[in-house]
């Protein structure tokens, strides 16, 4: 199974693809999508549509597995969170491919056993388990295949 997992944010949505392989996970592609700053916030959701549905395109994922929008202080910033979120769902959908949301704490407790582990704790594990050369960068990277890796144990628990 192909799982693409997704960090969205309108500066830097992380994205992570993955391959189950019997009781281990295959790193197939990661990184981030970049919208450029000069872009108005609405051609930046535009930018994000576009870079996941390309990806989709490209890997032709079964699943993709988005983080969850957690409270903001600031209004402003949970609405733009909450629409970058809304393009990765759209691209996904236009495709018939099915997505499964969870919480940050929830993808941090998959991966390293605490709900409250810090950015590092995530990036440091993720490289273990993907038994990948450095740790993978930005922290929206490691957070996107965190998403994945999530989904990947909630499936095993339900097949």
């Amino acid at each position: 199974m192909l799982i693409l997992g997704i960090d969205p944010g309108t500066r830097i949505t992380g994205y992570g693809l993955i391959r189950i392989q019997g009781h281990t996970f295959e790193p197939v592609d990661f990184g981030c999508i970049r919208p450029p700053a000069k872009l108005i916030i609405h051609e930046k959701y535009l930018a994000i549509f576009e870079a996941i549905d390309h990806l989709l395109a490209k890997h032709q994922p079964e699943v993709v597995s988005v983080e969850t929008q957690f409270f903001h202080k600031n209004p402003q910033s949970a609405m733009k969170l909450g629409m970058a979120r809304c393009a990765v769902i759209l691209a996904a959908l236009k495709r018939g491919i099915k997505v499964y949301e969870y919480a940050p704490r929830k993808a941090k407790l998959a991966v390293v056993g605490n709900g409250g582990a810090t950015k590092f704790q995530v990036q440091k594990m993720i490289q273990v388990i993907l038994n990948l050369k450095e740790i993978p960068k930005p922290e929206d990277t490691a957070d996107a295949l965190a998403m994945a890796i999530c989904h990947a144990h909630n499936w095993r628990k339900n097949v």
